[in-house]
């Protein structure tokens, strides 16, 4: 019986392939220190509340207009301060995605990051 080669010629292929995946690795730790640093920031109510996220999404800063902070009305300061936070958290979401995509190439592994 003869013996049937694997596609593409075997073991060196298998070497590259080991290659590749180490380098995508160390490239992944490099942007995602690099995001670390980053900062996202978003705002909520035209501009009344502002915060800003880092790319390891902590909380940095809130900047809260003095015309928001309606003492008859901490609901509506609540509300924009939850809206300015969570959209910065999304914003970082999407800067890391984007970064990580360019890397993967759309290796199609979703969820990844």
């Amino acid at each position: 019986m003869a013996k049937r080669k694997l596609p593409g010629g075997g073991g060196g292929n298998m070497q590259q392939l080991m290659r590749q995946a180490q380098k995508m690795q160390q490239d992944m730790a490099r942007i995602q220190e690099e995001l670390a640093e980053r900062e996202v920031e978003a705002a909520s109510g035209g501009g009344m509340v502002k915060a800003v996220v880092t790319g390891k999404k902590e909380l940095k800063s809130i900047t809260i207009a003095p015309e928001a902070a309606d003492p008859d009305d901490i609901e509506m300061l609540q509300d924009l301060i939850l809206a300015a936070v969570n959209e910065a958290l999304r914003g970082v979401d999407q800067m890391t995605e984007g970064e990580m995509g360019k890397l993967t190439g759309g290796l199609g592994l979703p969820g990844m990051f």
